[in-house]
């Protein structure tokens, strides 16, 4: 893991995602240490970010760096017409880690090839997000206690949500249960399909799942997208079905807990927020110490 960049989450084996969240464990027990003293780490977002980029900065913070970049593009030489590969060797050369949002798939990988520092994929299109990962991987043993026989419901866009594509893949690595629920026009990829049917992994395809939640242990929300219809009407018949209302976690299950990769618009109630299975803004906490903890074990600093 040493100097080695994160670009998807199928850059880690299993046991350097064990490593990350065992360590991540550790610095929420002790989130501020001065180990980045002297060290400078580069965010490079040429597309909006909110809790991302938020928690790579408070973590570098916490751990004593120091922070350049830019979060929005056009107030980098990108607005001139610098293409990536200079804007990405230039900050090379001022940093020690470069952390990368980006909106076109396989960018991430790119920077990493020319990139003499190693560079950290914060999202690159609707491809992967592992960072991301990690930090669901912690929520879920966090709060079920182990990472093995669990039902996981993925819901909404399963189609252009890189958060549900990496997530898929780290957690083919242990055994569990899908449930995949989504319209028609928004279903999982069949390359992740076909990748659990070679793990022998199981999955199940529905488009409601309110009769269903009392079978799950992880309830994973994702916004679904009016752009992405065609048809108006469609859309309008199908976003009500994906909305987790407060009323139908009653009978669910006591270790049940909702995440969101957020922003949410409408696809959790508000008075979910109040129940005790409501894990999303937690979740989101829960990015600072992992972060923490890929950035310590790539710079050799743990």
């Amino acid at each position: 893991m040493l100097n080695k960049s994160l670009i998807s989450i199928n850059d880690y084996s299993k046991e350097e995602c064990i490593r990350v969240l065992d360590l991540a464990e550790e610095f929420e027990k002790e989130p501020v240490q001065n180990l980045l003293s002297g060290r400078v780490v580069a965010t490079l977002f040429f597309e909006p970010s909110t809790r991302t980029r938020l928690s790579f900065e408070s973590a570098v913070s916490r751990l004593g760096g120091q922070i350049i970049g830019f979060t929005d593009s056009s107030s980098s030489s990108v607005q001139k017409g610098e293409s990536l590969k200079d804007t990405v060797c230039t900050v090379a050369n001022y940093s020690d880690l470069i952390v990368m949002r980006h909106p076109i798939e396989g960018s991430a990988r790119y920077a990493s090839e020319v990139s003499k520092v190693p560079v950290v994929n914060a999202g690159d299109g609707a491809n992967q997000h592992p960072t991301q990962t990690l930090l669901d991987l912690y929520s879920i043993r966090k709060t079920q206690g182990k990472l093995d026989d669990l039902n996981i419901f993925m819901v909404g866009d399963l189609k252009y949500g890189r958060t549900v594509h990496s997530l898929l893949m780290a957690m083919s690595q242990f055994n569990v249960n899908f449930f995949f629920i989504s319209p028609d026009e928004l279903k999982m990829p069949n390359e992740y399909k076909l990748h659990l049917d070679n793990m022998g992994i199981e999955y199940h395809e529905q488009r409601d799942f309110s009769d269903i939640v009392p079978e799950a242990d992880i309830i994973y929300m994702t916004r679904v997208q009016k752009e992405r219809f065609s048809d108006p009407i469609e859309y309008e018949k199908t976003k009500n079905a994906y909305v987790l209302r407060n009323d139908m976690l009653e009978n669910s299950r006591k270790n049940l807990k909702i995440l969101h990769p957020l922003p949410r618009v409408t696809e959790i109630s508000s008075d979910v927020d109040s129940n005790e299975k409501a894990y999303y803004f937690t979740q989101a906490l829960n990015g600072v110490y992992t972060r923490q903890a890929i950035i310590s074990l790539i710079l050799g600093l743990k």
